[in-house]
């Protein structure tokens, strides 16, 4: 078992690692980090252009872990995701040929813009860690973490992510513009190197990851601090612009990400702070508002944001 000290300096390792490709996203970057030790996926939504394919493979770099990038689109099958059987000459008989689903980390580029049937296929994969090929299961390496995108501003040829699929992703974040002196330092480097790609080195594995996510199972939660999460929770089904709340998966994502945030820090138990931290990104997808509150441009963000600021804090030693 990796200890908790050890766990922090690799994980500042990897986010300071990656932050020599995207400039000027630490807080996102360490969002990252923290999803990933807590197993969980993540969904980017925000304009194009804004480094999340990069972010991505620029984890999986560091990480040391295999990587693929699945560019989803309305005529692409599940198959083209799992894989499919197909004749061997030289047997005499049919074999399993893998999709591009068989990494540890997948890039999930425009996930809207496939069919609910091809969504469907990537929904098993990121719950049940399998996939199945014509009748044939087939478990899914491990660690094994999706990072999806989607552009909000295009809506024409795209298929909104059920409600069921928006639940399994751990988080939702969003990258957003670079300041002028990030997006300044962006060019320098790029003039520099003078090449496009960013030469990374890789800090961990597959095997480390996986004794990290361990040790973080080992974080204390507070019985007052579980409380706060489940009151939490609880008032996203009662809030009157709410017309469907975070279900017990929501709960589980804040305890898990409270802990790994928690470790992220050196600490072997977790504050309230740590839960108030991931309230936004890890409930605010989850809800959906009455209609009577769409057209007051409402968001599930600033609903979840006003529910963390009314609910009392517990005191915990």
């Amino acid at each position: 078992m990796i200890p908790i000290p050890k766990v922090e300096k690799t994980a500042r390792r990897i986010v300071d690692e990656v932050s020599k490709a995207v400039i000027g996203k630490y807080d996102v970057l360490t969002e990252v980090m923290a999803t990933i030790l807590a197993g969980g996926h993540i969904l980017f939504e925000d304009n194009p252009g804004l480094a999340k394919t990069l972010i991505a493979r620029s984890f999986a770099r560091v990480l040391g872990v295999d990587f693929r990038r699945i560019q989803f689109t309305p005529d692409l099958l599940p198959s083209d995701i799992t894989g499919s059987h197909i004749y061997d000459r030289n047997r005499n008989e049919f074999i399993v040929a893998p999709g591009p689903i068989f990494a540890h980390v997948i890039l999930a580029d425009e996930v809207n813009r496939a069919t609910p049937k091809t969504q469907s296929a990537m929904l098993e994969a990121m719950q049940e860690l399998q996939v199945s090929i014509t009748g044939d299961t087939r478990p899914l390496p491990k660690p094994f973490i999706v990072m999806a995108t989607q552009n909000p501003i295009e809506y024409e040829g795209t298929f909104p992510l059920p409600e069921a699929q928006l639940d399994r992703f751990m988080v939702r974040l969003s990258v957003g513009y670079p300041e002028p002196p990030e997006e300044a330092e962006i060019l320098r480097r790029r003039a520099e190197r003078k090449e496009e790609e960013v030469s990374l080195s890789a800090i961990s594995s597959a095997e480390e990851l996986l004794e990290m996510q361990r040790t973080v199972e080992d974080v204390v939660v507070d019985e007052d601090v579980r409380n706060y999460i489940v009151s939490l929770v609880g008032r996203t089904r009662k809030h009157t612009s709410v017309y469907v709340g975070a279900s017990p998966r929501g709960s589980l994502a804040l305890f898990k990400l409270s802990r790994a945030w928690a470790a992220l820090y050196g600490r072997d138990y977790v504050l309230p702070d740590d839960v108030k931290r991931f309230a936004v990104p890890a409930l605010a997808h989850r809800l959906i508002l009455r209609p009577e509150f769409w057209s007051r441009q409402a968001s599930t963000s600033d609903v979840v944001q006003g529910i963390v600021q009314a609910t009392p804090v517990p005191k915990v030693s």
